[in-house]
């Protein structure tokens, strides 16, 4: 796709440039999403379509603080392994 991906046993949890350099995806299950965008409006929300409904959550790198971000990549990681 022509960005940088995370994958953890084949599985993509994260990307880095999408849509544009400044932001990040990281998948999560849609109530993970649902707390993060309401705990950061400013940072994170939901991609566009399905794939964003399923729980596919835009980061905006630039205004998200290194733990906030690492506990989101955690919680995407866990959920990698579970499926």
């Amino acid at each position: 796709m022509g960005h940088p991906d995370f994958r953890l046993r084949g599985r993509v949890f994260a990307t880095l440039g999408y849509p544009d350099d400044g932001c990040g995806m990281i998948k999560l299950a849609p109530a993970q999403q649902r707390k993060l965008v309401k705990k950061a409006p400013e940072i994170f929300s939901p991609c566009s379509g399905m794939w964003g409904r399923r729980g596919a959550t835009s980061v905006q790198l630039a205004r998200a603080s290194v733990g906030l971000i690492r506990a989101a990549l955690e919680d995407a990681q866990r959920n990698a392994v579970k499926k």
